[in-house]
């Protein structure tokens, strides 16, 4: 299966457009976002790399641009992340999953992996990387299911465990996020 996929941030000036290909080897997705943080633009450009059961293996992701800077990262699901040089990032320990700021994509990956029944939510931490500086951190974050995904999609709620943000997520029926409340939306497939 390979799907291409549109995204916007609401309220806000940008574009994504990310290219998913599933087959026997894994899940692959590689994406360029144009837009803005802060009132100054950026774009940069990812890969994500998953098995089968959408556990993350490996990210890029580049600045583009004049001055670019770009890192590639492994985990080995359990937690441990690795550098280029294949140097444990101790900082990350314990993420299990990778949330990009700059797409809703990653929000698949758990919603994905962990097949939820409605009411039902689980605690993790994932590496948190930030856009468009590259920052390197952990978040804890929740995800509750509100209607688990089906031939019609499915909805979700995401909660910040240390801070007061909460979104709801409408994916459709492959996990992908189709509206994620007031930060972005999708604009076609």
């Amino acid at each position: 299966m390979i799907r291409d996929v549109f995204w916007t941030p609401v309220g806000d000036v940008g574009v994504e457009h990310l290219r998913l290909s599933i087959d026997q080897a894994g899940i692959a997705a590689e994406s360029v976002v144009v837009g803005t943080r802060d009132a100054e633009p950026f774009r940069i450009y990812y890969e994500v790399e998953c098995d089968d059961s959408w556990q993350t293996e490996r990210i890029h992701v580049s600045t583009l641009g004049r001055t670019s800077r770009s890192m590639t990262l492994r985990a080995d699901g359990e937690g441990t992340w690795l550098d280029e040089e294949g140097g444990e990032l101790l900082g990350l320990s314990g993420g299990v999953d990778v949330d990009i700021s700059a797409t809703p994509f990653t929000n698949t990956l758990p919603i994905q992996r962990l097949p939820l029944s409605a009411g039902e939510s689980t605690e993790l931490t994932v590496a948190y990387v930030s856009i468009p500086d590259l920052d390197l951190d952990t978040d804890a974050q929740r995800y509750t299911c509100l209607d688990p995904v089906d031939e019609d999609g499915g909805r979700f709620r995401y909660d910040a465990v240390d801070g007061d943000f909460t979104a709801e997520l409408v994916v459709d029926p492959d996990g992908l996020v189709v509206d994620y409340s007031d930060l972005f939306t999708r604009i076609g497939t």
